[in-house]
């Protein structure tokens, strides 16, 4: 029982150290390579596909903050995906 136990106690040690390791190399590659690292050209007439992230208040939709329609509703900021959403959402703010 006793040899069981150190046995476990060892395997759980040896992974916690394997573990350790290999996130060091990992986070030392990764920032090696960070600063470095060339951005890719985007192409001519292609949308960015990063980006802060709002949700379409008519169908739930997340859209790209910088390329989405907005419109500024009573001092609020509103992100649609379409025209379609943004003229539904305006015609239910007028009723």
């Amino acid at each position: 029982m006793f040899r069981l136990v150190f046995e476990l106690l060892i395997g759980v040690l040896l992974f916690t150290v394997i573990r350790a390791v290999a996130g060091f190399f990992i986070r030392s590659f990764g920032a090696a390579a960070g600063p470095n690292a060339q951005p890719q050209t985007k192409q001519p007439g292609s949308l960015p596909v990063t980006g802060e992230l709002k949700r379409d208040p008519v169908c739930g939709t997340y859209t790209v903050a910088g390329t989405s329609l907005h419109q500024t509703v009573n001092g609020e900021t509103h992100y649609f995906c379409s025209a379609r959403c943004r003229d539904e959402f305006l015609s239910a703010a007028r009723r």
